[in-house]
């Protein structure tokens, strides 16, 4: 069957869609117009702009790395486990993307916090807290990223080709083997996108960071609460701040080109 050449778009459709490209460039537009681009670099170079950087880059790393040692676990057992209620599972999983921020901060000082569920039990047996910690930041990052990691790992085991671990689990290696010399190497496109898109998400967290590790610069202040910080008392240093995520965005973005083209 011969296909279908692109027609056209209608009028109807096109000025609606102009208008929805409009309203989601213009903003970023706006940040590039508006940038002090001459005294960019000495902005940059300030110590506490580079502190920020620093430790965004630290916890997001250290939050994508949970993610991965729990998330990948959870995202098997999603997809090709026995387990009851698996759709109430993978609502409760993917309720922190629709949660708002500030929500999940408080919901983790509740459990984690010094008076917590489980907060009060860490305290008391070993002796420190997670709130307002750069640990806290790490926990808060972990918190919300997670799903992203767990829906992209999930799709991938549920697209893998089954033969493969079936043969070799034939030739008599051990369900440990089959899932990392087998199932691992076939998701791991998958794995590594939702690593990725977890990691960015970890970068440019906010609410529920404020809300579970504070905003205190060196410890817990990240790129996104300095932005915050730096809206009240210099603009053009907020609008600085605002490009470097931008500009990881667009690189994380350009990472997983070949991934959604190739599914297109």
């Amino acid at each position: 069957m011969r296909e279908r050449a692109p027609g056209r778009m209608p009028w109807v459709l096109a000025v609606p869609a102009v208008a929805g490209l409009a309203f989601l460039v213009l903003p970023l537009a706006g940040l590039l117009v508006r940038a002090p681009w001459p005294t960019m670099g000495r902005r940059l170079a300030q110590p506490q702009v580079l502190e920020a950087l620093r430790l965004s880059l630290v916890t997001a790393t250290l939050a994508t790395a949970i993610c991965l040692l729990l998330g990948v676990p959870l995202a098997w057992l999603l997809a090709r486990g026995d387990l009851p209620g698996r759709r109430l599972v993978r609502a409760l999983v993917t309720v922190p993307l629709v949660l708002p921020p500030v929500v999940g901060g408080v919901a983790l000082l509740l459990v984690l916090g010094r008076n917590g569920l489980v907060g009060r039990w860490i305290h008391e047996t070993l002796g420190f807290s997670l709130p307002f910690t750069t640990a806290g930041v790490v926990v808060a990052e972990a918190f919300v990223a997670m799903p992203f990691l767990v829906i992209s790992v999930e799709g991938a085991l549920k697209a893998a080709d089954l033969r493969f671990e079936e043969a070799a689990a034939t030739l008599g290696a051990s369900r440990w083997r089959v899932f990392t010399r087998v199932t691992l190497p076939l998701v791991a496109p998958g794995i590594s996108a939702g690593a990725v898109l977890c990691w960015a998400r970890a970068l440019g967290e906010f609410g529920a960071t404020i809300t579970f590790a504070g905003n205190f610069p060196g410890r817990t202040q990240t790129m996104p609460l300095a932005v915050y910080l730096a809206l009240e008392t210099d603009p053009e240093a907020a609008i600085v701040l605002s490009l470097v995520l931008l500009a990881v965005s667009v690189a994380v973005l350009a990472s997983l080109r070949e991934r959604w083209v190739g599914a297109s």
